[in-house]
């Protein structure tokens, strides 16, 4: 039987967090829209309107705002794995990364899959290599890296958790201490492959701050916002530290890939600037249409999230194929093409949620069955392969499907068929790992 949103939010418990699922919905909104305004196409290719136009750099301040969605995600992990923990007999570790994963996998891999088989038909036909398409096989995968993360903090919330209820802001201290560290070794030392440790130092970094939010304690959001926002303009003005916020072809150094200690500063900014908005935008959140809205869209965000680029491309495409100019990025043409451009990839993101929203919506559960010993580790294992898999095929793209193109990850090379393969399997063994009982989250 299918829940209407407005069965959803009418039956919201009093205690719920509003807040924090409207973060979760706008951070993945705004993503969508910088990718939409980013993308500069023109017939040749497709470019970066913020290497075309250095000045807009700055904007990544405030549009670079995933930080924030691992934010909420620390908040949410802690509390469902506390509630799991309570009521779950057997393996909690494989119940709660099963309860967790199984909503974001599923969309994930019929995305995955669709566009495997659009890549393959397009190499077939021998039009893999064409202006718009070969740089559509490239790039729609590359979000996928924000899922393998995603899957990482997942995986790590149990001993993190644990970490933070002894020691608190201490944790998330030493987790910046160590991204510090790794920076310094990095640029001052020249010790080489150090800087991919901040891929996870950073990232749990910012999770962390979601599990002191959970128990209550950013006491001081003005102080965090201040303190983060002071920190990212000094190492911008006087380190190796490049104004943007995400990354730019052919920089030398990136916030982003991998993160660095500039990045962790922004993150602590944004969290303290959202905190500080908590109670006026959570009064607000109380109204029935407003709180509808939220619920709907978070019914459908993961959705929307992986097929916007899909949208935007064929948009292009669909320019192109009519014949229809493409004015050179970032001229006054351009600009004024971009409100409609926006609007029809809205349109067309809208209609990808309409066919295939049903992946996302929770699985009917099966009969209940005892955990074995081994579901712990079958479970990380599973997770381990999915995150490497979605991690790989986010590096090589789909445009090496038939002529073996790799990517190194972690200096292990990978090729675009076995990243899909192991994110198959690790799905296959998550979902395998633990009882199929119908478990209700919080958070």
């Amino acid at each position: 039987m299918t829940v209407s949103a407005r069965d959803m939010a009418t039956a919201t418990p009093a205690g719920r967090d509003r807040y924090v699922d409207l973060l979760r919905v706008a951070s993945l909104g705004t993503v969508i829209a910088g990718h939409w305004l980013m993308a500069a196409v023109s017939s040749d290719g497709i470019g970066n309107l913020l290497a075309l136009v250095p000045a807009l750099q700055v904007l990544t301040w405030g549009l670079q705002i995933m930080p924030v969605f691992f934010f909420v995600g620390g908040f949410s992990h802690a509390l469902s794995y506390r509630s799991l923990a309570r009521r779950t007999e057997g393996s909690v570790y494989a119940a709660f990364l099963r309860a967790r994963l199984r909503r974001l996998l599923r969309p994930t891999l019929a995305f995955v899959l669709v566009w495997a088989a659009v890549a393959l038909a397009v190499q077939l036909a021998g039009r893999g290599d064409g202006p718009l398409t070969g740089a559509a096989l490239r790039l729609v995968t590359q979000p996928l890296w924000f899922i393998g993360i995603y899957l990482a903090m997942v995986a790590f919330t149990p001993p993190l958790l644990k970490l933070h209820e002894r020691h608190g802001w201490a944790a998330f201290a030493a987790l910046a201490g160590a991204a510090a560290l790794v920076d310094v070794l990095r640029f001052a030392l020249g010790v080489p492959y150090v800087e991919f440790l901040n891929f996870a130092l950073v990232w749990l970094a910012v999770h962390q701050l979601g599990f002191l939010r959970a128990d209550g304690r950013i006491h001081r959001p003005a102080v965090a916002a201040a303190t983060g926002l002071a920190g990212a303009a000094l190492l911008v003005a006087c380190g190796p530290y490049p104004l943007s916020m995400v990354g730019m072809p052919g920089e030398k150094v990136s916030n982003m890939a991998p993160p660095t200690l500039a990045l962790l500063c922004h993150g602590l900014w944004l969290v303290g600037a959202v905190q500080l908005a908590a109670r006026p935008v959570g009064a607000w959140l109380e109204r029935p249409r407003v709180w509808r809205a939220v619920v709907t869209a978070n019914g459908v965000a993961m959705t929307a999230f992986l097929w916007h680029l899909t949208a935007m491309l064929a948009v292009y495409g669909a320019q192109l194929a009519l014949g229809m100019d493409l004015p050179a990025p970032a001229t006054a043409a351009w600009w004024a093409q971009v409100p409609v451009r926006i609007l029809a990839a809205a349109a067309l993101t809208g209609v990808f949620v309409a066919l295939l929203r049903r992946f996302e919506a929770p699985a009917p559960a099966r009969p209940a069955d005892s955990a074995g010993t081994t579901a712990g580790p079958v479970a990380a294992l599973g997770t381990t392969l999915c995150l490497l898999g979605v991690l790989g095929l986010s590096m090589t793209g789909l445009g090496g499907l038939l002529d073996g193109h790799s990517a190194t990850l972690i200096a292990v090379p990978v090729t675009a068929p076995a990243a899909i393969a192991m994110a198959l399997g690790g799905a296959w063994l998550v979902e395998r790992s633990a009882p199929a009982r119908r478990v209700r989250l919080r958070g």
